[in-house]
This record gives structure tokens, C-alpha cells and sequence, in this order.
């Protein structure tokens, strides 16, 4: 009658191994959005962009350089 013999350190890296695993798991459902969501995320942020720009009364201009400091 034998027992089988298991090395711990290996069992303990494998069990860190599945614990990061799953926290990557959750974190891709919890935070993670899809393609199409970035896009129009994306879009509507140049829209808005567009929008607020053409309501600017002056156009800023870059400041002068004549060499004055």
C-alpha cells in the first residue's frame, strides 16, 4: 500500500495559475466591451468633438513667434 507521492510546490503554482485565470475572467466581463461598442463610443466622441468645435466664435491661433521671450 502506497501513496501516490504529489509535489506541492507544482500543485500550488497550478492553483495560482487557474486564480489568475478566473480574476482575467471576470475582469474581460466585467470591464471588457466589444469592437462595435469602441467604435461607436469612438464615433460619437468625434461627432461631439465636431459639434462644440463649430460652435467656437474665434478659431485659436498659435501664438506669435517673433523671437521676443
Amino acid at each position: 500500500m502506497s501513496a501516490e507521492i504529489i509535489n506541492l510546490r507544482m500543485v500550488r503554482k497550478q492553483k495560482q495559475r487557474q486564480d489568475k485565470d478566473q480574476a482575467a475572467d471576470d475582469n474581460r466581463r466585467k470591464f471588457g466591451r466589444s469592437k462595435a461598442e469602441r467604435e461607436a463610443a469612438r464615433k460619437r466622441r468625434d461627432d461631439l468633438e465636431k459639434q462644440v468645435d463649430g460652435h467656437l466664435l474665434d478659431t485659436p491661433r498659435p501664438p506669435d513667434d517673433n523671437g521676443a521671450a
